[in-house]
């Protein structure tokens, strides 16, 4: 079901991992952010944009995960969009002809195997390298691009609205996901991310994360300032003090302290083979 969010803005909460789809009202219709997760809940989705009487005009992918790269046919044939970065990544990742295959075979160990619509999977567009703003008739929607968790990372800024979409980051259930994999220094290229994000937050009034809940406008500088202490405990080689893994952690959320460790694993795997300290 939609929930509106602010004027002319509203969220699609997924059952897997608190998804969130965004729409945002424009002249001739919806932007769609990040439409997920499973056939049923993307059909729901535009089942409730048509009785709002919003067609969707353009969507858009905050980075190359495959649960922010989904699409379906009862959304229309919109252009869809991303950053340069983030398309060529798509792009890499779908010349293997058995990356689809791989995908699926994953969801099998998910209580969404089978449910997941892979058919229109990553047909975006990549932006030109360095615009500024979503190409559509609407509210102007800022890329605030940073390469924080993923490349070509986008977290969307919608001004007049006061709606901060933030990706895969500013969670109350996940940690900050480094990109171990694609950045040189991931723990400086995350703390620099949110820099950018913390530069153009002043005067948002909802945050709205990929994973988690959204939050109001007390909750833009408390999950900066934890997303950024998280971080700070792994360079610095401390035992975070973070309520989104241990003990404290929401339930049903108790995964992500693995993820965690794997993350605790792989910087010091990085670091023995730089021979740098953590």
């Amino acid at each position: 079901m939609l929930r509106q969010v602010a004027e002319g803005v509203w969220v699609h909460e997924s059952e897997f991992v608190q998804s969130n789809a965004i729409a945002v009202q424009g002249r001739a219709g919806v932007l769609l952010i990040d439409p997920g997760v499973t056939g049923s809940e993307i059909d729901c989705l535009a089942n409730d944009l048509r009785e709002l009487g919003q067609p969707v005009v353009a969507g858009f992918s905050t980075h190359p995960d495959w649960d922010h790269l989904l699409w379906h046919a009862s959304l229309g044939e919109a252009p869809r969009y991303g950053t340069a970065r983030c398309a060529a990544t798509v792009r890499d990742q779908l010349s293997d002809a058995g990356a689809k295959d791989r995908i699926a075979a994953h969801l099998l160990e998910t209580e969404i195997a089978g449910q997941v619509p892979l058919d229109l999977l990553g047909l975006i567009t990549g932006l030109p390298a360095g615009t500024a703003q979503i190409p559509w008739d609407g509210p102007q929607v800022r890329i605030v691009e940073h390469q924080a968790h993923a490349p070509g990372h986008a977290a969307l800024l919608i001004e007049e609205r006061g709606v901060l979409v933030a990706g895969d980051m500013l969670s109350d259930v996940l940690i900050p996901m480094l990109d171990l994999d694609g950045a040189a220094d991931p723990i400086e290229g995350h703390l620099a991310a949110l820099g950018l994000i913390e530069g153009v937050a002043g005067g948002v009034d909802v945050v709205v994360p990929g994973h988690g809940s959204v939050g109001g406008s007390d909750q833009v500088k408390a999950r900066i300032e934890q997303d950024r202490a998280y971080v700070l405990t792994l360079r610095n080689g401390r035992v975070p003090a973070d309520p989104r893994i241990g003990p404290s952690a929401k339930p049903g959320w108790e995964w992500v302290a693995a993820v965690h460790e794997h993350q605790l694993q792989r910087l010091a795997r990085r670091s023995e083979l730089d021979g740098t300290p953590r």
